[in-house]
C-alpha cells in the first residue's frame, strides 16, 4: 500500500524545484496534494506536468506572507477534503549580501517569507490538526541554518529560526498526535542556483563528499519518509540531507 494513501498534503512553494518534486513524490505515494505558490502560470504548468504523469493535484495561488490568504487556503482545503494531514513549509527566497551591504528591505523580505510565513501556515494548519488529533508539519531549513554561510545573514537567521520552530512545536504538539520535523538540504540542483557562476558551483560540489549537487527528488524522498508512518517515532529533528557536506 502507498505510504501516504488518502493523506491530504499542502505544499508551499510547489510550482518548481523541491516543492514540485515533493508534490510528485507524495502523489505517487497516494496523497491528495495541494500545490501552493504565488505564480498562477507556474502552478498551472506544474499541475499539468503532474497530470501528464497520471497524478491529480489541486492548485492555490497564495502569498504565504499574507495571513488572510493563508487562512482562506486552509479553510478551502478543509472544505474540499475534510482534513489536512501534512503541511510542507517549502516556500523560500534568498536576497544575499554581506552584512555591511545588506539592506533592511533584503533582510525583511527573507524573514517574511522564510520565517514569518512558516509561522502563519503552521499556526493555521495546527488548529485543524489539533481537532483531528493527528498531523505532520515539515519545515524546510538548510545546512545554512546549521552552520551559517558567507553573505547570507538573513537566510541563515531564517533557517536557524525554522529549526527553533521545529523543536518548540514538536514539544507543544507532539502530545496531541502531531509530529513536527525539519529537513536541512545541502546544495540542491534547483532554479535558485541558476544565477551562481559555474566556478562557484564547482566549489560547492567539491565541498560535498559525493562531489555533486543533490537532486530535488532526494529531498522529496526525505519529506515522504518523515510524512509517513514509518517515521511515527521521529519528532523534533532537523535532518541534514547534504551528501555529507558537514563531515
Amino acid at each position: 500500500m502507498p505510504r501516504l494513501s488518502n493523506k491530504v498534503a499542502i505544499i508551499t512553494g510547489a510550482a518548481q524545484g523541491i516543492g514540485l518534486a515533493t508534490a510528485r513524490k507524495f502523489a505517487s505515494e497516494g496523497a491528495k496534494v495541494v500545490l501552493v505558490d504565488m505564480n498562477e502560470a507556474s502552478l498551472q504548468l506544474a499541475q499539468a506536468t503532474l497530470q501528464a504523469d497520471g497524478f491529480a493535484a489541486d492548485i492555490a495561488v497564495v502569498n504565504v506572507t499574507e495571513r488572510a490568504q493563508v487562512d482562506a487556503l486552509v479553510s478551502k482545503v478543509v472544505a474540499d477534503h475534510g482534513r489536512i494531514d501534512i503541511l510542507v513549509n517549502n516556500a523560500g527566497i534568498t536576497r544575499d549580501a554581506r552584512l555591511i551591504n545588506m539592506t533592511e528591505a533584503q533582510f525583511d523580505q527573507v524573514i517574511s517569507v522564510n520565517l514569518k510565513a512558516v509561522f502563519a501556515c503552521s499556526q493555521a494548519v495546527a488548529h485543524v490538526m489539533l481537532a483531528q488529533g493527528s498531523g505532520v508539519i515539515l519545515n524546510a531549513s538548510s545546512v545554512v541554518g546549521l552552520y551559517g554561510n558567507f553573505g547570507q545573514t538573513n537566510y541563515s537567521a531564517s533557517k536557524y529560526g525554522v529549526i527553533g520552530f521545529t523543536t518548540t512545536w514538536a514539544r507543544e504538539l507532539g502530545p496531541k498526535g502531531i509530529r513536527v520535523n525539519a529537513v536541512c538540504p545541502g546544495f540542491i540542483n534547483t532554479p535558485i542556483l541558476e544565477t551562481i557562476p559555474e566556478k562557484v558551483l564547482d566549489t560547492m560540489k567539491g565541498q560535498c563528499w559525493q562531489r555533486r549537487l543533490g537532486q530535488p527528488e532526494e529531498i522529496a524522498n526525505a519529506y515522504a519518509f518523515l510524512a509517513s508512518e514509518e517515521a511515527s517515532y521521529i519528532n523534533g529533528v532537523a535532518l541534514e540531507v547534504s551528501g555529507g557536506l558537514s563531515i
